[in-house]
């Protein structure tokens, strides 16, 4: 009991709630408790979002598609985390990505009766979850009102940023050449130059339909 109280305290949804109010949580609530071996997969695109899932431990990758499914894109989330939990309540109630274990991962689970009761018993809960949801919101509001990269390289660095979870870390991004150049409205000559310089810089590297930028925070227009 002690371990789950310590380690509720690192989520986000859980900061600032009082001890008193943890003990009653922790002693109260049903929670789930998961355990993934490495590749072993949590949810997949288009699942159901039915339960709130908490990474308490270990590092998911996470796979982002194209609606065509003709790139994708692989990330690393670190525990502490929560899942997507923009997607437990709203119109589409699915998962978007892929999460599959990285590593051995431990992982907690609220379902949504059990939400909606710490929502609606704790006001700092309600108030982590609907500031985590409206900083989403407000965060892609201003997307279309962003100056738009001008050179190849910054259209390559905003393509990018603007499909990852997180601005930083190791990013693999499956692609062909021919779709990153039609992605970024650009010859693929062009883009086979501009990548390769970014190899020079030791900025990524390549392989056939294969692009790995290991620090996306390095990684500059």
């Amino acid at each position: 009991m002690l371990q789950l109280y310590d380690k509720l305290i690192e989520l986000p949804l859980f900061i600032g709630i009082s001890t008193d109010e943890l003990s009653d949580i922790v002693g109260q609530t049903k929670f789930g408790f998961h355990k993934l071996v490495a590749d072993k997969q949590l949810v997949s695109t288009d699942d159901k979002c039915t339960q709130l899932f908490f990474l308490m431990s270990g590092t998911l990758c996470v796979v982002s598609y194209a609606d065509n499914y003709r790139y994708r894109i692989e990330e690393e989330l670190s525990a502490p985390a929560v899942i997507q939990p923009e997607h437990l309540f709203g119109l589409q109630q699915r998962y978007t990505k892929d999460f599959i274990a990285q590593s051995d991962c431990s992982l907690l689970s609220l379902d949504k009766a059990e939400v909606l009761r710490l929502i609606d018993s704790y006001l700092i809960f309600r108030l982590n979850l609907l500031n985590s949801i409206s900083m989403q919101a407000q965060r892609m509001s201003r997307i279309p009102w962003r100056l738009q990269p001008s050179g190849i390289r910054q259209q390559f660095v905003h393509f990018l940023r603007l499909r990852c979870i997180t601005q930083a870390g190791c990013k693999i991004l499956r692609i062909r050449m021919e779709d990153l150049a039609y992605e970024l409205h650009q010859s693929r000559l062009n883009v086979s130059r501009m990548l390769n310089a970014l190899k020079k810089e030791g900025m990524l590297s390549m392989s056939r339909g294969v692009i790995i930028i290991p620090q996306l925070e390095d990684l500059r227009g």
